[in-house]
């Protein structure tokens, strides 16, 4: 029992440092125009936003441009992490009776 709860713990400490991991992995999302661009972590936080000067005198572009912009960023973000996530917990599926726990 004492070696079970030796590995949760361990497990867990891998979920957390994989989530602090998260927090530096960044990525850069581009319009299709190229006037914006979208710095996010992988743990979902926006950045930096850039956008170049012509889409100022548009709002309706800059809006569209910007909501396409950011959801593709997070959609990004979230794949990646998902799979960095799913990483950390398959060590927990890999303990004894774990798996149950998560639909196995």
């Amino acid at each position: 029992m004492g070696d079970m709860m030796g590995q949760l713990k361990d497990a867990q400490q891998k979920m957390e440092e994989t989530k602090e991991r998260l927090k530096s992995i960044t990525m850069v999302e581009e319009s299709n125009n190229g006037k914006i661009k979208v710095t996010i972590s992988a743990a979902r936080e926006i950045k930096d936003i850039h956008i170049d000067e012509s889409l100022l005198q548009d709002t309706e572009e800059l809006s569209d441009n910007l909501v396409l912009t950011l959801n593709k960023a997070m959609e990004k973000a979230n794949n990646v992490n998902e799979s960095e996530m799913q990483g950390a917990a398959a060590g927990m599926m890999n303990m004894p009776g774990m798996g149950n726990l998560f639909g196995k």
